[in-house]
């Protein structure tokens, strides 16, 4: 589990196919290694990935072709920079949120423009995810633990605060950007709760507003 509060920038160095997976190479840039060991989770952009190999300035993961179907991973290329944050720990402080490392899909950077000293980008979800982005709500991007202030539809906007732009990769994006998406582990339950005993049928049609109604979760 992580908190998408990331701790260092690191640097894709070299990518090996392997059969369809793939091998990553990355410079750990201000990543601290000295508690690394082998089998540790290290989420790259907000990939769950587990380290094979490393040493003090480095480490190498594999990725299966799901997680390179289902992310950015498959754009990545010698050279781009990566979020990179270490396992949270259990005594650790829960700066962010609850992130599991699990992408839920890719988004899309629609526009981006300064307010103030900070920057708003707006989002682009599969329209599969919106129904998980809330206002308020979290949301995960590219690993990063952000709020989400607006919503129409499948486009959500955020705000980054300088602080976050300056050490995440995030301040460098403009629109076009492919990016990671988690929504809320919550929201994630949540809706599979919801469907109750249905949970079991294979043809359950998912939450819809007539389920909600039936919960006592709408008025009227």
């Amino acid at each position: 589990m992580f908190t998408g509060i990331i701790d260092a920038c690191g640097e894709i160095t070299t990518l090996e196919n392997q059969g369809g997976d793939c091998r990553l190479c990355i410079n750990a840039g201000g990543l601290d290694m000295s508690d690394v060991k082998l089998g540790d989770s290290i989420a790259t952009d907000g990939v769950c990935l587990t380290v094979v190999k490393f040493d003090s300035n480095s480490f190498e993961m594999d990725v299966s072709v799901e997680s390179l179907a289902k992310t950015t991973l498959a754009e990545f290329k010698a050279g781009r920079k990566v979020n990179l944050e270490k396992a949270m720990q259990l005594s650790a402080r829960l700066g962010g949120h609850i992130v599991s490392g699990h992408v839920d899909g890719v988004g899309c950077i629609t526009s981006r423009q300064w307010v103030g000293e900070s920057l708003r980008f707006s989002v682009r979800v599969p329209d599969v995810l919106a129904k998980y982005i809330a206002i308020k709500g979290s949301v995960c991007i590219d690993g990063v633990s952000l709020t989400v202030n607006n919503v129409a539809g499948a486009v959500f906007d955020i705000n980054v605060i300088p602080h976050t732009a300056d050490i995440t990769t995030i301040g460098d994006y403009q629109a076009g950007r492919k990016v990671n998406i988690e929504v809320d582990i919550v929201a994630r339950y949540l809706e599979r709760l919801l469907l109750g005993d249905k949970a079991a049928d294979v043809d359950a049609p998912g939450v819809s507003m007539d389920l909600l109604a039936e919960n006592g979760y709408l008025n009227g």
